[in-house]
């Protein structure tokens, strides 16, 4: 695949902003993660995704609560220039054409009115396929009536993705983006027939998520010893051993570009036509990501990284709800 001319920023992804089980939060973070909000608009991070899911326990809803107290406090200008998608999960309970509805109501007022793209969660398609349509007509009818400005999908496939653009096509109702798990840990999307190609093909912009591997590609080649516990230690301590040829060659390619190999993997999804959006949750970690912007990977560099990406055979645990 030829490198991309003109490549997509990157933005900002909240799944743990409210996420103890994962990520460990806590209320005491908050003004932290609303300084990292300060910090991405400043260094030109202006997308933020979201969902209705983002939360553990009693902290249900709360990722969308804390960009809604951010957006809040927005000048008007400001909100212009920001744009904020939240995912609406396909639960069991939610069916019909009105299925979303209250869902849609109350993720607008967590967010304080800041909604500008609507996102099914998950394809139902490997499960329950007779969810899905109705469903997605439903997120139609509030782009028709003008309650969001767009519809956008998360985690579908190309043949999947295929139907389903055709059938909002009917309607006259674009999808604006597609969101799937993509890295160098996880190339599938990238691959001759994978979502990438259909997405170019159909003018739909492409979504990274987890594009740093839960963090295992911001990890120094050699160092396999590492302290975390629950299921993010337990995903490096399967994922680092294998990965550490990628790892050397993410150094390298940082070391010559005088930047970090998180920002290398960050560049090599946006080198694919990919927009990622990496989990932000310090001022500092803004600007280890803003500084990606600054330059992109040689064509050489690009398919170097393919190649080891492709021979790297323990990969991130595919979604399971991603469909076909």
């Amino acid at each position: 695949m030829a490198l991309q001319t003109t490549q997509p920023g990157i933005g900002v992804g909240t799944w743990a902003w409210g996420n103890r089980l994962l990520w460990g939060y806590e209320p005491s973070q908050d003004p932290q993660l609303e300084a990292t909000f300060r910090q991405a608009l400043d260094r030109g991070l202006h997308f933020f995704d979201t969902a209705d899911s983002y939360g553990t326990g009693r902290f249900d809803g709360r990722s969308e609560d804390l960009l809604g107290r951010c957006c809040g406090v927005l000048s008007p200008l400001e909100r212009q220039r920001l744009t904020v998608a939240t995912k609406l999960a396909p639960f069991p309970w939610r069916w019909g054409r009105g299925g979303f509805r209250r869902a849609f109501a109350a993720s607008r007022r967590r967010l304080q009115g800041k909604l500008d793209r609507v996102q099914l969660h998950w394809s139902t398609a490997r499960y329950a396929p007779w969810q899905e349509a109705p469903l997605l007509d439903g997120l139609a009818d509030l782009v028709i009536a003008g309650e969001v400005a767009g519809l956008g999908l998360s985690n579908m496939g190309p043949r999947r993705l295929r139907q389903v653009q055709a059938r909002l096509a009917e309607r006259g109702i674009p999808i604006l983006s597609l969101q799937v798990q993509l890295s160098l840990l996880a190339p599938e999307p990238i691959a001759p027939d994978g979502v990438a190609a259909v997405c170019r093909e159909l003018g739909i912009a492409l979504i990274a998520y987890s594009p740093l591997a839960l963090g295992v590609l911001g990890q120094p080649p050699g160092e396999l010893a590492h302290t975390l516990s629950g299921p993010r230690g337990a995903l490096q301590r399967r994922l680092l051993p294998a990965a550490q040829p990628l790892l050397q060659g993410l150094q390298e390619i940082a070391g010559s570009h005088g930047a970090t190999p998180a920002a290398v993997a960050l560049n090599w999804c946006r080198a694919h036509g990919a927009m990622p959006i990496p989990g932000l949750r310090r001022p500092e970690q803004v600007d280890a990501a803003a500084a990606a912007l600054s330059w992109t990977l040689s064509e050489a560099e690009r398919q170097g990284l393919d190649d080891l990406a492709l021979a790297n055979r323990v990969r991130m645990p595919a979604n399971p709800f991603q469909s076909a």
